[in-house]
């Protein structure tokens, strides 16, 4: 449960931090020149909105394993386009927690270790303390 909410929590915190200046964040994302132009405000609308949705889900115990499912392939493309800006040498805002956090090598092992916990919940999905153990009890 309690890595549950953790993972909920950062992933909250993380979204409520971009949704309000979703052109900011959008400009984060292009900094990593690593999808085309076009997409880019695209992804700076939808990616806050579905950290939300499933930060939301993981600290209520909805949907906990298709949320860190979610969480885990978000987590991914982040190592990978924090890795491509180290090694490119890029130096510019991740785009993590605002415009505050520059992509570096501390940043990977981050999102390593929330990889890790995200993956723990999708394999061993908490059953207590959960709304998805109370409102599909009979599915379990």
């Amino acid at each position: 449960m309690a890595l549950r909410l953790i993972l909920g929590c950062i992933f909250l915190y993380a979204s409520l931090d971009k949704i309000p200046d979703s052109a900011a964040f959008a400009q984060s994302v292009q900094n990593y020149r690593l999808i085309p132009v076009e997409l880019t405000n695209l992804v700076g609308i939808i990616l806050p909105w579905l950290e939300l949705y499933c930060a939301l889900f993981l600290i209520l115990g909805l949907f906990s394993r298709a949320s860190s499912a979610i969480i885990s392939i978000l987590l991914l493309f982040f190592i990978i386009a924090l890795t491509t800006a180290v090694i490119r040498g890029l130096d510019i805002a991740c785009g993590c927690y605002g415009t505050g956090t520059n992509v570096s090598l501390g940043r990977i092992i981050e999102d390593l270790l929330l990889l890790a916990v995200a993956l723990h919940l999708f394999f061993f999905p908490p059953n207590k303390f959960t709304l998805d153990n109370y409102l599909f009890k009979e599915i379990n």
